[in-house]
Order: C-alpha cells, then sequence, then structure tokens
C-alpha cells in the first residue's frame, strides 16, 4: 500500500519536473520498488552525503529561526511560520526565474 503512494508521488514530480535520478537515505523497499516500476535509476546516500544534507538542512533551519524572525516578526500567538513558508517560496520563485526556471 505504502509503496502505491510513493508511485503515485513519484509519478507526479516527474510529471513536474521531468525524468531524474530518485535519491533516499534509508533502508526502506518503498523507494527502489517504485523506482523499479518507473523505470527511473535510484540512488543510495553514503553517510557523508547524508551528514552535508543534515547539516544544510540544520544550518537553513537555524539561519530562519534566527534571522528570519528578527526582520520579520509575527506576532500571532501560537505562530505556525505560515510568514516564514510564504517568504520562502516567494524567494523559490524569484530565484527560479532568475534561472530561468519559471517564466
Amino acid at each position: 500500500m505504502f509503496v502505491v503512494a510513493i508511485e503515485r508521488f513519484i509519478s507526479k514530480l516527474v510529471i513536474t519536473y521531468g525524468s531524474h535520478p530518485v535519491s533516499a537515505d534509508g533502508d526502506g523497499t518503498w523507494y527502489p520498488q517504485a523506482c523499479r516500476f518507473l523505470k527511473l535509476q535510484h540512488h543510495l546516500h553514503n553517510s557523508f552525503e547524508k551528514s552535508l544534507v543534515e547539516r544544510t538542512m540544520q544550518y537553513i533551519k537555524d539561519r530562519t529561526k534566527e534571522s528570519f524572525d528578527d526582520y520579520f516578526p509575527c506576532r500571532l500567538d501560537k505562530c505556525k511560520l505560515k510568514h516564514v513558508k510564504n517568504w520562502l517560496n516567494l524567494f523559490i520563485h524569484y530565484h527560479n526565474k532568475e534561472l530561468g526556471i519559471v517564466k
């Protein structure tokens, strides 16, 4: 059942972004099975690659929490950081437009 959900998810990504190798970092069997069915290359990350990804994500989270809220504070109680997500989506869209990915 979970493989079907992963397969649907990956097939939607392929429709949107084209066919690319799929990377994963776990020992689960879902991604390799879905990739075989969709005829996509599956890549497992080694420990060095995993640590780089984890370090990068931690850096982004730290910078977002510490710096972003200083410049764009949210005054809502129990804020779900929607303003941060909106700003990041805007930044990504602008960045992709500059690269010519989005028209």
